[in-house]
């Protein structure tokens, strides 16, 4: 069996919904458990562009956005460096925590299987830079987020068990910006640049909580900002990060588009370089062509690399909820070697 991952967000309205029904269709294959992103998550980032314009420091800057719906922000006059920027609670501790306690509920009642680890999402703060900060307060901005969040983080281990927790980074924006579709304030090796800034996101997880990275080329109606010409950016980023993160990294979710089943799609991952024990999933179960339709992604993966688990290619908070326990079986289905 191969093993199965969730990437995040599902269109339930509670986590124990979310519990309960990814338990029932895929408990033994799970080895983490997202809550689903529920409420005012539902949308991955979309909820800290108002959190974002509660600062004294920012204001929004009347462009017509190009890529995503809202107008950014800058700086004002006088706050020049990240230490003059105060920013909101972000909440995505609270979500965790009030999440965690149905999770270990269900944990005690054997909903959960046993081992199965609580799987908390965070942005990275380059992502939320590049969607809704203008280029030239991006650095501050990053600086004072990424001080911010880890703030969260802290929060979070101080209430969850080291050995029922799992952090997943999840970067989107970044191949935005490497595809050339959003302005970039990262010089000309933005690859390196990137993948520096997700080494030292995975090396502020200490280690005996689980630290993973989901790669994401976007979602947005279900579509991507851009088709990949195929898995080249996500293995440079890959190598990159695997390469200068301190402590290990447990696993790497990539996407496949539903189109592509081509062996010039994987090529690239014939050069990924991941470390022993992180775990590689790509994510080729899609709704579109069905259980063929993913057998053949998975045996055109197969023919470049073939220790792989399986997922969907970004979270399925945007689907119709009927069509969740359909999905759920072909992961079953497919996970079957």
């Amino acid at each position: 069996m191969r093993k199965i991952h969730l990437v995040g967000s599902a269109p339930f309205g509670t986590a124990e919904e979310m519990f309960r029904t990814a338990a029932a269709h895929l408990g033994p294959n799970l080895k983490r458990l997202p809550d689903g992103e529920v409420g005012e998550r539902d949308s991955w980032i979309k909820w800290q562009h108002a959190r974002i314009g509660r600062s004294p420091q920012f204001r929004l800057v009347d462009v017509d956005p190009v890529y995503v719906p809202v107008p950014p922000y800058e700086l004002v006059d006088g706050a020049t460096s990240a230490e003059a920027i105060e920013l909101p609670d972000l909440g995505y501790a609270g979500a965790a925590i009030a999440s965690f306690e149905t999770f270990r509920e269900l944990t005690e009642e054997g909903v959960i299987p046993p081992g199965t680890r609580f799987q908390v999402g965070l942005p990275t703060p380059l992502s939320v830079a590049s969607a809704y900060i203008v280029p030239a307060s991006r650095d501050a901005f990053e600086a004072a987020y990424t001080s911010a969040l880890g703030g969260q983080l802290e929060r979070i281990l101080a209430a969850v068990p080291a050995a029922s927790l799992a952090f997943q980074w999840e970067a989107a924006v970044e191949f935005a910006l490497l595809e050339g579709l959003f302005p970039s304030h990262l010089g000309d090796d933005m690859a390196g640049a990137i993948a520096q800034r997700l080494a030292g996101l995975i090396d502020l997880v200490p280690a005996g909580v689980e630290a993973g990275i989901h790669l994401c080329y976007g979602d947005s109606g279900h579509k991507h900002f851009c088709e990949p010409a195929d898995t080249g950016h996500l293995v440079a980023v890959a190598n990159g990060v695997s390469a200068r993160a301190r402590r290990s990294i447990d696993w790497i979710h990539m996407p496949v588009p539903k189109e592509r089943d081509d062996e010039a799609y994987f090529a690239p991952l014939a050069d990924l370089r991941l470390k022993p024990g992180c775990e590689l999933y790509l994510g080729l179960v899609h709704t579109t062509g069905g259980i063929a339709g993913t057998r053949r992604r998975i045996a055109a993966a197969e023919r470049v690399v073939r220790d792989f688990g399986i997922a969907t290619e970004c979270g399925f908070g945007r689907r119709p909820p009927d069509t969740i326990p359909d999905l759920f079986r072909q992961h079953v289905e497919a996970a079957e070697r």
